[in-house]
């Protein structure tokens, strides 16, 4: 049986039957034309501030936890350490698991307020704390609003972009949360010279988050949440702001084309477990899984001590590993609405699996010492830049892009979830792993999961470049 969306189209009586009968007759030149980039971008660049905030609390600690150490009276304590620089990922999980009901809750541009609130609270409880608790109080809060952004960042991105650049703009989220860590990691150079300075590298954080806070306000809604709670006057008045008068019209009957889905119906957690919606999250949280099992914060980890074997200081390695990620995003950003999704999720996987095929032959007993080298830092490059291209930034901009409208903000936060679940046990077990099965079989199985992330790429991902959200919806959902 076919699965119908009459409801919605009988409650929207005249406007869906009579305004796309005259857009298709006489409206083919605003369907074919694209609107004006300008438009949408401010808004798209505000929503980043998420991203690169989330960039930013994610290396901020790292050069500074000496020194917060001995300030705060746990120098040695390795546990502790460890604690300080995981925290924020339980505030996360927290964060992801509440995101899509929050975002469907409040909308987007409040979710991202919500979003800066706990960044802001948190940084300044870190900044001014004197002891160990009161620290890790401030990583635990600053993590609740990192688990909620990027979520809110990927939605409000896909929602609000036209199809034909909707690729591109997915892509500044992770160019964002590239600036953030290099951010946060040329902001903590001095610490070593100046006391106290890290307290500088938290108080630093809050522009940036005041300044999200701030200018949601007058950035545009997305008109897909609105249209969803019945604003159809609204939702409008957003896509003049987005897209321009002329494409109004047309956008608007394409929403009609879906469902609105009422403030009463309300989608339960179940409905994302099984049911014609389970393929569409287990792709999603299949895809997130494989990005996390192909060990790329492992390589993040680990980049120090392999750059020092070969004679290079740890920030030398992290501009290195900076730039790389940095340079794949940047390439990724021009290429995702020329090459498409599907394609550079396949390459990506296929050419990490072969980075870790180098990693594996770096480590073998076969190959001298300086080769051995030389290999294992260009592997390691090679594995950020190719990660970068295609497996970090595509899985945020592809997930919101598949998911139909009435789940999509619930959705995400499973498939969040199950991302920072992964990251956590993999940021656990790769030291204890490294050392008990060797760097060639730990590699190994890292090349495996990337293998295996190209055969499921290839059997279960559809291409979605340049196409309306609605032209996605109607091509997935299946028949009942």
């Amino acid at each position: 049986m076919m699965y119908k969306r009459m409801s919605s189209r009988d409650r929207s009586s005249t406007f869906d039957v009579e305004e796309t009968t005259a857009l298709v007759q006489n409206g083919t030149e605003v369907e074919n034309t694209n609107p004006s980039w300008k438009l949408s971008f401010p808004h798209v660049l505000v929503a980043t501030l998420s991203s690169f905030l989330f960039g930013y609390h994610l290396g901020v600690v790292n050069e500074p936890l000496e020194s917060i150490s001995l300030d705060l009276g746990f120098n040695g304590n390795t546990l502790a350490e460890g604690l300080v620089v995981s925290m924020c990922l339980g505030g996360a999980f927290i964060g992801s698991t509440l995101s899509g009901w929050i975002a469907d809750g409040v909308g987007r541009r409040r979710a991202f307020q919500l979003c800066a609130l706990p960044m802001i609270i948190g940084a300044s409880i870190s900044a001014t704390t004197r002891n160990l608790i009161g620290m890790l109080l401030g990583r635990f809060v600053v993590g609740t609003g990192m688990g909620l952004g990027p979520t809110v960042a990927a939605l409000y991105v896909t929602e609000v972009s036209p199809p034909f650049v909707r690729g591109t703009y997915g892509a500044f989220i992770q160019i964002a949360t590239c600036l953030g860590l290099m951010g946060s990691l040329l902001i903590g150079i001095p610490v070593k010279e100046i006391a106290g300075w890290w307290r500088i590298c938290f108080w630093v954080s809050i522009v940036p988050a005041a300044i999200l806070c701030l200018a949601m306000v007058f950035c545009a809604e997305s008109p897909h949440w609105l249209y969803k709670k019945g604003r159809t006057a609204e939702a409008e008045a957003e896509f003049e702001k987005l897209l321009g008068g002329s494409h109004v019209k047309f956008s608007l009957a394409e929403l009609s084309k879906l469902d609105r889905g009422d403030d009463g119906d309300i989608v339960k957690f179940e409905e994302l477990l099984y049911g014609r919606h389970f393929r569409v999250v287990f792709i999603g949280s299949t895809l997130f899984a494989l990005q996390q099992l192909s060990g790329i914060n492992a390589i993040f980890y680990f980049s120090s001590s392999v750059f020092k074997s070969a004679g290079l200081s740890s920030g030398l390695a992290n501009v290195f590993v900076g730039i790389a990620n940095l340079s794949g995003s940047v390439v990724a950003m021009v290429l995702m609405d020329k090459l498409g999704r599907k394609a550079l999720l396949q390459w990506s996987f296929f050419s990490m699996a072969v980075s870790m095929a180098i990693q594996v032959a770096a480590s073998s007993s076969y190959i001298p010492g300086s080769a051995a080298l030389y290999l294992s830092v260009g592997g390691m490059l090679m594995f950020v830049l190719t990660f970068a291209l295609g497996a970090g930034p595509v899985p945020s901009l592809l997930l919101p892009e598949i998911f139909p409208s009435r789940i999509r903000a619930k959705a995400m936060a499973v498939c969040m979830s199950v991302h920072w679940v992964i990251n956590f046990f993999v940021g656990l077990l790769f030291l204890r792993l490294l050392e008990q099965l060797g760097p060639q079989l730990l590699y190994s199985i890292f090349g495996t999961f990337c293998l295996m992330a190209v055969a499921f790429v290839k059997r279960n991902v559809v291409e979605t470049k340049g196409k309306s959200l609605q032209e996605i919806e109607i091509a997935l959902l299946p028949q009942e």
